[in-house]
């Protein structure tokens, strides 16, 4: 058997060699990765198309951002998107930053982004919507907050620019559909520097008018985000919810919408919309009016037949109660006219006559009977009386008796104290002061009333009362000379 047969290949093919320079796959895969990582961190704008997220799963975010000429897929981790100040959304430019990744299984780069915020009208919308949220928060867009437009206006102030087609699309619509209708128009700048403050003062000047408009109108046309900028203003935005006067907004077209549209007591889609919101239509009004009318007569119909009804029952109700009561009464009548007294009256004299003189022969006779037993009661008595008298003669006796040996008994007792007593006041007479005065004696005062005892309580010129047996004589102190000088 030959070589050919054995290998089963032609014994000139030439053998293949490994090269010994080759990378493999999973060579080539790590050499592409660690290129990527050594770029360092960077920022990308870009489009954000075909988002994905987050993942019901794990919660990350698949998507790709693009410009005119390139795409790049692009991952958001879970933790990056939880942090998040806006909610990723096709069509958003935003401004990515972060590192590239290859996953090796399938040579795949992509974009890992760690922050990501919003750029160009962007973030002009991110600013809009935090303003919005710190105006919702103070209750600026509270319904309750909001004023009630009135159904029929008269009056309207138009705030918009004068130069654009708005303004006449407004007048048209109005005297279109109400003729009636008085309009005032104040103009002001609707875009660009300064617009917001003369819309302040255009809102201003329209609260102004006198009369008072029964609304305002802020109009302006469509336009681009931007364009429309001056109606997300922060003043203006306060200016429209603290306007005395209600305030009708129509900013743009239907997917505009405004801070100011937020704020105001109505929003419109557009112009025209705002316009015809404040000002019903003649035809509108008057079929209002043929159908209120229609509805009242039925009403009226309906409310005078059951009145009639109710009226029929009534009169029925009443009709029976009355024969009722007026045959109730009869009966009474016939009682009445029935009686005896009514009858005859002087058979009730007759009977009380006769009551009277039964009464009186009771009375004589129970007169007699009380004054046999009271004199029967008397005589019983008078023994009794007698007896009790007779006994009183001893008892006086032994009372006389008794009085006579007390009187003895209180002259033994009263003798002693009576003869001490006489003592005493021998011994208080003898010692009295009077007695003395009445041997010659006298007793001196001075200016205070006290009792003098020495010449000293004494001075020339001074007081002096003495006082004797049967008197007191007052002086005056001549002089002073003391016993023994």
């Amino acid at each position: 058997m030959n070589a050919w047969n054995l290998t089963g290949s032609s014994p000139e093919a030439p053998s293949a060699v490994p090269d010994e320079d080759a990378l493999s796959v999973s060579q080539a895969a790590e050499l592409a990765a660690g290129a990527l990582h050594d770029i360092p961190k960077i920022t990308v704008l870009g489009e954000v198309t075909g988002f994905r997220g987050p993942n019901a799963r794990s919660g990350h975010c698949y998507f790709q951002i693009k410009d005119e000429s390139a795409a790049l897929d692009c991952i958001v981790w879970k933790g990056t998107y939880d942090k998040r100040a806006f909610d990723l959304r096709d069509g958003l430019q935003v401004l990515f930053t972060g590192t590239f990744d290859l996953y090796k299984p399938t040579g795949k780069m992509s974009f890992k982004a760690s922050s990501f915020t919003l750029a160009g009208e962007g973030l002009l919308r991110q600013q809009v919507a935090q303003l919005a949220e710190k105006l919702r928060r103070e209750g600026l867009m509270e319904p309750e907050r909001k004023r009630r437009i009135p159904v029929f206006c008269t009056r309207i102030a138009v705030v918009t620019s004068l130069s654009g087609a708005v303004v006449n699309d407004v007048k048209r619509t109005l005297r279109r559909r109400n003729p009636l209708v008085e309009v005032v128009c104040v103009g002001a700048k609707v875009q660009g520097e300064g617009a917001p403050a003369e819309l302040i003062e255009g809102l201003r000047r329209a609260a102004a008018i006198s009369p008072a408009p029964d609304c305002i109108l802020l109009v302006r046309g469509g336009g681009s985000f931007e364009d429309l900028m001056t109606f997300n203003d922060e003043s203006l935005a306060r200016a429209v919810a603290a306007s005395p006067v209600p305030v009708v907004t129509g900013i743009g077209h239907e997917p505009d919408n405004s801070i100011c549209d937020m704020v105001s007591d109505r929003r419109c889609s557009t112009p025209t919309a705002a316009a015809e919101s404040v000002a019903p239509e003649f035809a509108e009004l008057v079929n209002v009016l043929n159908m209120r009318e229609q509805r009242l007569q039925r009403s009226l119909v309906s409310l005078t037949a059951s009145a009639d009804a109710e009226c029929e029952g009534m009169l029925g109700r009443i009709s029976r109660a009355m024969s009722m009561r007026l045959e109730r009464l009869a009966l009474e009548v016939d009682g009445y006219a029935s009686r005896p007294c009514l009858v005859d009256p002087t058979n009730v004299v007759d009977r009380r006559r006769a009551e009277l003189a039964q009464t009186a022969d009771r009375f004589a006779v129970a007169c007699d009977r009380s004054q046999e037993r009271f004199t029967g009661a008397l005589d019983r008595l008078a023994p009794r009386l007698e007896a009790s008298v007779s006994g009183l003669g001893v008892k006086r006796h032994a009372l006389d008796l008794y009085t006579s040996k007390l009187r003895a008994k209180g002259s033994i007792i009263l003798s002693g104290p009576v003869a001490d007593l006489g003592k005493n006041a021998a011994a208080l007479d003898a010692l009295s002061p009077l007695k003395v005065l009445g041997r010659g004696y006298s007793i001196a005062y001075d200016g205070a009333g006290r009792v003098a005892t020495s010449v000293d309580v004494f001075a020339p010129g001074d007081e002096v009362r003495v006082r004797m047996a049967d008197g007191e004589v007052s002086a005056s102190v001549r002089n002073i000379t003391h016993a023994g000088k």
